[in-house]
């Protein structure tokens, strides 16, 4: 082993400074010309000195060796990394790790009550999902806005996988930016998690966008949005998300979508919420059969 070489790795909060620090630029802070750069972004010791600390602490963390800076370290870091709060909450996160928790999958169970609630909302497409963006629960509505709402199916993986969901996102840029950035949250909460390490190394393999985004490092809060779709029954749809904790769940987010009151989109939903029902056949349990309907076409998809 040569003298000096470096054996750790970086881990999550080295990963994150580094790729932070490549988004910044140097003209944009202020900072003299230092000659022709051969990466981009601010250099260490200039971050290092943005954030009042030594160059080696600070290479230190970016190189694993130290994981753990005091909060006052990290509050200077996010300032001189330009963080939002969401940024400056995960650089604690990773700096300050919770204990390992297993069996996430087993907390994510749906509540019967919500099951029961879901049932009852036949003109309003809502899914519930894992921290993992895993579809735990659907209305039939939302089984047939897109597949990628089925149960059992997984949002990122059919995001930034499947070519019929894409083509069904006119926003596909921004829904794959928010889904990347969920992720990266659920790494702050559990970097050591096999499951989310399984899904990652699977669209980093499949998915140059992916692996775009996972570089950037962007962490998002679970806030609502928008979604604007063109659906191959109905047309283009402009609806708009608000999530929703379910109480008493390790992680399961409630997502909603609706239209504007009277606009052309709410016309376009009830179209479709009414095309859904005639097509369920009678006695059968709708998500299901909206599930079904939606699992032909999809495996097409994939086998092109």
């Amino acid at each position: 082993m040569a003298q000096g070489s470096d054996t750790h790795a970086p881990g999550p909060l080295g990963e994150y400074l580094r790729a932070r620090r490549a988004l910044l630029s140097p003209e944009l802070l202020g900072l003299p010309d230092a000659g022709r750069r051969r990466v981009p972004g601010l250099r260490r010791h200039e971050l290092a000195l943005l954030a009042g600390v030594s160059t080696e602490y600070y290479i230190r963390l970016e190189q694993g060796r130290n994981r753990h800076p005091s909060p006052q370290i990290v509050e200077a870091l996010a300032r001189a990394l330009h963080l939002d709060a969401e940024g400056t909450a995960h650089l604690h996160q990773l700096a300050a790790p919770a204990p390992p928790r297993r069996s996430r999958a087993r907390g994510e169970q749906v509540p019967a009550g919500i099951r029961m609630l879901l049932e009852t909302w036949s003109a309003l497409p809502v899914v519930v999902a894992g921290r993992l963006c895993d579809v735990r629960a659907a209305t039939p509505l939302a089984v047939a806005l897109s597949p990628a709402h089925r149960p059992g199916a997984n949002l990122a993986r059919e995001v930034f996988l499947n070519d019929a969901v894409r083509t069904l996102h006119r926003d596909w840029d921004v829904a794959t930016g928010g889904l990347a950035s969920t992720l990266r949250v659920a790494v702050g909460e559990d970097p050591g998690d096999p499951r989310l390490s399984a899904l990652v190394g699977e669209l980093s393999v499949h998915s140059e966008r992916f692996r775009y985004l996972w570089a950037r490092h962007d962490v998002r809060p679970k806030q609502g949005g928008r979604a604007l779709l063109r659906h191959p029954q109905v047309g283009e749809l402009d609806l708009r998300i608000e999530k929703l904790a379910v109480l008493g769940t390790n992680s399961l987010t409630m997502m909603c979508f609706h239209a504007e009151p009277g606009s052309p989109s709410a016309e376009r939903l009830a179209l479709l919420a009414s095309l859904t029902a005639a097509e369920t056949p009678t006695g059968t349990d709708t998500a299901t059969a909206a599930a079904t309907a939606t699992a032909e076409p999809l495996r097409q998809h994939r086998l092109r």
